[in-house]
């Protein structure tokens, strides 16, 4: 759960520690402008402690729910372990880890944002420009907290800023925007849904929101458990067979029939099989998104790296071993526990 978070973590709200998750937050509906932090740990037992700094009291049952959701506390890892099991290709990805968990969002505006920004490049360059928007647009943490600096902007911030001197093309720029302007004017968009496929379909009517976008929202936001990205490129490596050849996303999804109703867990199993750092290398094909790759001159003054230069390197590692596989107002500090079996 930390390695997936750290991996994700947005310079400035988030800090991941070897032993703890902190973040900034603001929360919806309490007094304009408050914001705080949460610093959550292992606690004694199958539990964690969280440390909550924030002005208003009245907040704290929200914020408590939040992190249950960011930790999926209320998730069965037994029950859910014994159904994957049943499929071989699964029972020892299960074996080692067991109680995997599927990492949640604290925000799905966060998450639908950091998404796109990911779209077509790594992780880490998803991060760094996710860091650049915060930096820029963020609101200013009120008695800063050693490695966290904003609080990440809501979309009415976003709604109408100018976005293309972060780096962006003008399109994926002009997609964020469009976003903001969507969630302001729904704001209950990333809340739950009679079904997961009622949720597909919501979300893909988002600008710049195609399907692999939209299953990945639902697995984190909306905590969505049979969401499953089928065209992720990682998840295609991890089902690769023993010559390296990879199921189409048609294929894969046939096969992950059998892992239903937890598929997204099934998912965050092969990511973790494979060490991924990131959770697409490619532009599925099935996207909707109209978003065209970043130029690779745009992200290299800033150190971003596109998928296309993994691949590269991916294909020449190959070729050099004659190996067709890849590699796969006062703040309050109020400890709470949270109950749950975190891994």
């Amino acid at each position: 759960m930390l390695a997936f978070l750290r991996a994700r973590a947005i310079p400035g709200v988030e800090v991941v520690a070897r032993d703890g998750y902190t973040r900034t937050i603001e929360v919806a509906g309490e007094v304009a402008g408050a914001h705080g932090t949460v610093a959550v740990r292992p606690a004694t037992g199958n539990a964690l402690r969280a440390t909550i700094q924030f002005p208003q009291l009245s907040a704290l049952p929200t914020i408590v729910a939040r992190l249950r959701r960011v930790f999926d506390l209320i998730a069965d890892p037994e029950v859910i372990g014994a159904h994957l099991s049943e499929d071989p290709r699964l029972a020892p990805l299960v074996a080692a880890r067991p109680g995997l968990r599927v990492a949640g969002a604290w925000d799905g505006f966060e998450l639908a944002v950091r998404a796109l920004l990911g779209q077509q490049i790594t992780v880490a360059g998803a991060a760094t420009l996710a860091g650049r928007l915060v930096a820029a647009y963020g609101k200013p943490l009120a008695g800063g907290v050693e490695g966290l600096s904003h609080v990440f902007p809501g979309p009415e911030r976003l709604a109408d800023a100018d976005l293309s001197s972060l780096g962006l093309t003008r399109a994926r720029a002009a997609a964020l925007g469009s976003l903001a302007r969507a969630v302001v004017a729904d704001p209950q968009i990333f809340g739950p849904r009679r079904s997961l496929e009622e949720a597909i379909v919501k979300l893909r009517a988002l600008p710049g929101i195609g399907e692999w976008t939209a299953q990945y929202i639902a697995m984190r936001e909306m905590r969505e458990p049979d969401a499953f990205p089928a065209a992720d490129l990682g998840l295609m490596r991890a089902m690769a067979d023993r010559k390296g050849r990879r199921p189409s996303p048609g294929a894969l999804l046939a096969r992950a029939e059998r892992w239903r109703p937890w598929r997204a867990y099934a998912a965050q199993h092969l990511w973790a099989s494979q060490g991924m750092s990131y959770d697409r290398g490619e532009a599925p094909g099935d996207d909707r998104s109209p978003l065209r790759p970043l130029h690779p001159a745009r992200l290299a003054a800033g150190g971003v790296r596109t998928d296309g230069d993994r691949e590269a390197r991916d294909a020449g590692a190959r070729r050099a071993t004659g190996r067709g596989g890849a590699r796969p107002g006062r703040a309050g500090r109020r400890p709470v526990a949270a109950r749950g079996r975190p891994r």
